[in-house]
C-alpha cells in the first residue's frame, strides 16, 4: 500500500520529517536526503543531478500527455522523484495532478503544469547552487 505524500511528510519515524518550508523554506528537504542515501554525498550528489534531469523530462512529458493514462504516469513519476530528495511541494502537486480526472482535469490542467514548472525550476535551481558548491 502506497503512502500518500502528506503522511510521509508528517511522519518522522518514516525518517522524513516535516515539510521543509514550514522548517527550513528550502525547495528540497536536505535532512531527509542525506537519511535516504545514508548521509553518502556521493550519492547525494547522484539523485540530485538525477531528479534535475528527470524533473524537466517529466514535465514536458505531463505538458505533451494527450491521454489521462500519459498525464497519470507522468505525474506519478514526478510524485515519486520528488519523494526521494525530499521536494515535499513538488510531490504534492505531483500528487495531486496524478488524481485528477473528467472535468477536474480539463479544468485544473493548465494550473497544475504552471504550478509544477515552478515548483521544479525553485528546486532545480537550489540544487544546482548545492552542486556548484560541492
Amino acid at each position: 500500500m502506497e503512502m500518500t505524500v502528506e503522511a510521509l511528510a508528517a511522519n518522522p519515524q518514516d525518517g522524513v520529517g516535516q515539510s521543509p518550508n514550514r522548517v527550513t523554506g528550502r525547495p528540497v528537504d536536505l535532512v531527509h536526503l542525506a537519511r535516504y542515501t545514508l548521509g553518502n554525498n556521493s550519492i547525494e550528489r547522484e539523485v540530485l543531478s538525477l531528479f534535475r534531469t528527470q524533473s524537466n523530462l517529466f514535465l514536458q512529458r505531463l505538458k505533451e500527455a494527450v491521454s489521462i493514462t500519459a498525464w497519470q504516469q507522468a505525474a506519478h513519476t514526478i510524485k515519486d522523484s520528488a519523494l526521494e530528495i525530499g521536494a515535499w511541494q513538488i510531490a504534492r502537486t505531483a500528487e495531486d495532478a496524478e488524481w485528477l480526472k473528467g472535468d477536474a482535469y480539463s479544468e485544473r490542467q493548465g494550473l497544475i503544469i504552471q504550478d509544477l514548472e515552478q515548483r521544479i525550476d525553485e528546486a532545480n535551481c537550489f540544487i544546482g547552487s548545492l552542486l556548484a558548491d560541492a
